[in-house]
């Protein structure tokens, strides 16, 4: 697993994925694995005590254990590869926290899954990290609709406000209008109440707008129609 790390004011800075990767190699440098066991049996056999042998029926009641305690860690990582597999193409939030203390949240879409001694990685915006760091898995619909809520809510924020609304801002009500209104009655409710009321406000108060000006529209094309006619009233009479 290559990785470059970023630098700053020319010290080198540890990303989330570094740090997801350095906790796992930490555990995995305490665990006690296959070789490690033999190497502890040879060095009891090497060193019993000549006068009080240990009997074969220990050595192979530690034997068993230990095979026992194998087959227990091969099931675990193959229960643990197929978890990781099965999340490829979710929208998760990995939890990591520096050596500072500080915690911060990485989101993103699994790409793909990498295995290695025993322990699964999740590659997330081509960064690779820790499954002992998955905080939580995002449903699709879910996550799609959170976002078209929040995309909803920051179009509605850059409004002005109602008192200041001009026909300017026409295309763009609507637009928030429409948008509210072809959305899923599932989506519709990550809407809050008051940016439904203010969906429905500035509708309402660009419709007024709309028809005060075709009503001024409607004034001026008639008093210019008038005026022509007396015009031309005034050039029969003066005939």
């Amino acid at each position: 697993m290559a990785l470059v790390a970023p630098i700053e004011d020319g010290k080198v800075v540890e990303t989330e994925s570094q740090t997801s990767l350095g906790k796992t190699q930490q555990k995995d440098g305490s665990k006690l694995d296959k070789d490690a066991f033999l190497q502890l049996l040879v060095a009891q056999m090497k060193y019993q005590d000549p006068l009080e042998p240990t009997s074969n029926t220990e050595y192979i009641s530690q034997f068993a254990t230990f095979s026992e305690l194998e087959q227990m860690q091969n099931m675990s990582g193959s229960m643990e590869l197929s978890r990781a597999s099965s999340l490829v193409g979710q929208t998760v939030y990995m939890k990591t926290t520096g050596s500072s203390g500080d915690t911060s949240y990485v989101e993103g879409k699994v790409d793909y899954v990498y295995y290695e001694n025993g322990k699964a990685y999740l590659s997330i915006n081509e960064e690779l990290y820790s499954l002992d760091d998955l905080d939580t898995v995002v449903d699709k619909g879910y996550y799609d609709a959170y976002n078209a809520a929040m995309s909803l809510a920051l179009s509605i924020n850059k409004l002005p406000s109602l008192k200041n609304l001009t026909l300017g801002e026409k295309e763009k009500v609507e637009k928030i209008y429409d948008t509210y209104n072809n959305m899923s009655e599932y989506e519709q409710t990550f809407v809050s109440s008051d940016y439904k009321k203010l969906i429905e406000q500035y509708y309402n108060k660009m419709q007024e707008l709309i028809e005060a000006a075709e009503k001024n529209s409607n004034t001026d094309d008639t008093g210019n129609t008038d005026s022509s006619n007396g015009d031309k009233g005034n050039t029969g009479d003066g005939e």
